[in-house]
């Protein structure tokens, strides 16, 4: 039978988010029911709002999570009732060509629950990005659960769920970031602080945050960078030269996704550095280089899409560095709030002044 939950809603494009009823069913084969602890405000949750996804409007918002399944359905063996789990939205097929190829993490079909959730009316919601966590409870397809040590604070394991991941795996798995590296970071929000926390503990040498923000920049230090540059008033690509010998950056991790920081990441590398775009750019957004340059500088310049991150891989060792004090992710909680919040919490992102806002059950 059907349970009747509150839940975050974004009604139409643009429209302010609203707390509605929502039908979450018992789960099918492959899926399970998750009792959400709690979930982070992410950018992307504003971008379904404000139609920068697609248009299957009304959108079940969230999907940086974390809580305790509650019931699965038919086939379901890697998850049970009563485990601690974090969301994730690449549950791997384990068939495409990337996982026959032993490359899961890039995984070409990726899967949700197969069932809806609605309305009380029967209007079908779409779940932001297969999890729609800003409820208090969610239907997901199992495959999305990843279980981790249940002594991990769900405010801070939840965010492994998205933003730290995309960040901490921009540098270190996308990036490959390694002992005695250099690495500049463009844009220190949530992800690119994330970023920065990554390349610390990956052995980084020197690492540069860039930022327009000088209470942005101040956390970085904090997260671990060693040298920061204000864009607003300083040349960041002559900056970060300067910083590194003359030479450029061993990765630059653009966290910004506009072609202006772009095109300073590119020219912040060193000869033969790497450039990992992980800030997400809007689809009217072009970029132009001199293709000579392309060419003459070398290196690799590479996208990431969450991290390039395994869940299964990379949750349960991140959350065990967490527990023995070696990754903060609790630095990342700026404050936590009610359900009823969200909207407020969305004002708040946009102007900066919160790493993370969590909505907590």
């Amino acid at each position: 039978m059907a349970q009747r939950v509150r839940g975050v809603i974004a009604p139409g494009k643009g429209e302010p988010v609203r707390i509605e009823t929502v039908l979450v069913p018992d789960p099918g084969p492959g899926e399970a029911v998750v009792k959400v602890q709690a979930c982070g405000v992410c950018h992307t949750d504003l971008h379904y709002r404000e139609g920068g996804i697609n248009d299957e409007f009304p959108f079940l918002l969230g999907h940086e999570a974390a809580g305790i399944v509650e019931s699965v359905g038919a086939g379901v063996t890697e998850v049970a009732p009563g485990d601690f789990v974090i969301l994730n939205w690449r549950a791997v097929c384990g068939q495409c060509r990337a996982c026959r190829r032993g490359r899961p993490q890039y995984c070409f079909n990726t899967h949700n629950a197969k069932q809806r959730m609605t309305l009380e009316d029967g209007t079908e919601l779409s779940p932001a990005l297969g999890i729609g966590a800003f409820a208090e409870k969610t239907l997901v397809a199992a495959g999305q659960c990843t279980k981790v040590d249940p002594a991990a604070s769900p405010a801070a394991a939840g965010l492994l769920g998205c933003g730290v991941m995309a960040g901490l795996g921009a540098a270190v798995n996308t990036g490959g970031v390694s002992r005695g590296d250099s690495v500049a970071v463009i844009g220190c929000g949530g992800v690119g602080n994330a970023a920065i926390m990554g390349s610390r503990l990956a052995g980084a040498a020197r690492i540069i945050a860039v930022d327009i923000d000088d209470d942005k920049l101040a956390t970085a230090l904090r997260l671990g960078a060693t040298h920061t540059v204000n864009s607003r008033s300083t040349d960041p690509v002559e900056a970060i030269r300067e910083l590194t010998g003359g030479h450029g950056a061993d990765v630059v991790v653009e966290a910004v996704g506009r072609p202006e920081t772009y095109r300073q990441a590119f020219y912040a590398r060193d000869l033969a550095g790497t450039v990992v775009l992980v800030g997400v750019p809007t689809p009217e957004m072009t970029l132009e280089l001199p293709l000579l340059d392309v060419f003459g500088r070398g290196g690799s310049l590479k996208s990431s899409w969450y991290g390039d991150c395994l869940p299964s891989r990379d949750f349960p060792m991140l959350i065990d560095l967490y527990l023995q004090g070696r990754l903060d992710l609790d630095a990342f909680v700026s404050e936590t709030i009610g359900l009823e919040d969200v909207e407020a919490a969305f004002a708040r992102m946009n102007r900066g002044e919160v790493l993370r806002s969590v909505v907590l059950f």
